[in-house]
């Protein structure tokens, strides 16, 4: 009998993500022995980051209390309302729903899924993170990138966004902090977004992950609490500013006219009763560290500042390479003046130093322009030890490959 080879679905075939496909590079690196410095995901408890003991004392707590069945598929009681009350403190009004997830990864997908059709597109930020266009290319819409400007630290480009839209925008993403780049959209840039969807009736998605990590004194806006009558999903969770990645605890807070958005919150319920529940013991961690002590951020910004510090200074002191200072988040996404190919220096450069860093086409970039993305969460002593190989590598590849 002859053997016939499976053919995978076609919404599979355009699926990539650039953070963990560097890796299997990486692997094959370290199997030569190299010491390899890794500067790739940004998770801090690879490094020297713990998160608040009260959050892991409250999820301890309710394993014992034998938490350990199904909750209610939208999350507990408790925890709903404390996501509920942190909302509105940050001034999103006019709530209609709030749900907890597997991380803010499968709010996103579940609200994606339950909004695009095939065909249809969102307006997705690039440079972004690749989950969004790793969903989209699943559910088979079509892409629909606008471009964050350079050299406007990083802020959308409204102008781009408003060419981009056509009849089958159905939403847009706004990734604020922004991963890659560490930005921190203005107020102004968020009313003019605001602006647009309700021009164009346009569900705003707003990923706020990282909104509590915010450098030099400067406040997170979030874009629901601008308007209280246009549709925003607000995603946020546990991951990044309560550093507990592998909890895998997200959330999304729906706000806007309720008329308008009714239906689109019954087929976003319809999923998540048909997935279940997030990590039922996890979510009894979420209404302590949302109202428990928050002294951990300090300590994490007065690090984080240094760190990115560091890196803006060495990034810049290099010839060649430009580095824009990120305002919040633990990213940064330099520039590459003089090379042609940026997956290919990456490779090279992990190849030859060990340094692992993610080439910028991983997350979408202006045609014509080369980045990489640095995670900066590591202490001074790798990060200095991972900056000064790069210049040096830079400076030979630029020898070997690029002189002509």
């Amino acid at each position: 009998m002859s053997l016939v080879k499976i053919t995978p679905a076609i919404r599979t075939n355009n699926i990539t993500y650039a953070v963990r496909d560097i890796v299997v590079l990486a692997n094959q690196v370290a199997k030569s022995g190299k010491e390899m410095l890794y500067l790739n995901i940004g998770d801090p408890n690879l490094f020297d980051w713990q998160p608040p003991k009260h959050l892991i004392e409250a999820t301890y707590q309710a394993m014992l209390k034998n938490y350990n069945g199904y909750s209610p598929s939208s999350g507990i009681k408790e925890a709903v309302d404390a996501i509920h009350d942190e909302a509105e403190k940050k001034g999103i009004k006019n709530i209609q729903d709030v749900f907890v997830t597997t991380g803010a990864s499968e709010a996103i997908e579940i609200c994606l899924t339950a909004l695009i059709n095939e065909g249809e597109n969102v307006l997705t930020p690039t440079p972004g993170y690749p989950l969004y266009t790793a969903i989209q290319s699943k559910l088979m819409t079509m892409e629909n990138p606008y471009y964050l400007d350079e050299n406007n630290g990083w802020q959308p480009d409204i102008s781009d966004i408003k060419n981009k839209i056509n009849s089958k925008t159905k939403a847009i993403i706004l990734i604020n902090p922004n991963n890659p780049t560490g930005s921190n959209a203005s107020p102004e840039v968020l009313q003019q977004i605001i602006e647009l969807a309700l021009e164009h009736n346009l569900v705003i998605f707003a990923d706020e992950i990282y909104d509590k990590l915010l450098m030099d004194g400067k406040k997170h806006t979030s874009i629901a609490s601008l308007n209280h009558e246009v549709p925003v999903i607000t995603f946020s969770g546990l991951s990044k500013n309560y550093m507990v990645p592998g909890f895998r605890i997200g959330w999304g807070i729906i706000s806007g006219n309720k008329e308008i958005l009714q239906d689109y919150i019954e087929a976003i319920n319809k999923i998540l009763r048909a997935r279940l529940c997030a990590n039922h013991p996890a979510q009894h961690g979420i209404s302590p560290s949302l109202k428990g002590d928050q002294s951990h951020l300090e300590v994490a910004m007065t690090k984080l500042t240094k760190r990115r510090d560091m890196t803006v200074e060495m990034m810049n002191s290099i010839d060649g390479i430009t580095c824009v200072p990120p305002e919040g988040a633990f990213y940064a996404f330099p520039r590459l003046h003089k090379v042609s190919n940026d997956a290919h220096f990456v490779q090279e450069l992990i190849k030859e130093t060990g340094v692992v860093v993610v080439p910028g086409s991983g997350f979408g970039q202006v045609p014509g322009t080369q980045h990489f993305r640095i995670v900066f969460l590591p202490p001074e002593n790798i990060l200095e030890k991972a900056y000064k190989a790069l210049g040096e590598f830079h400076k030979k590849y630029l020898d070997k490959f690029e002189s002509k």
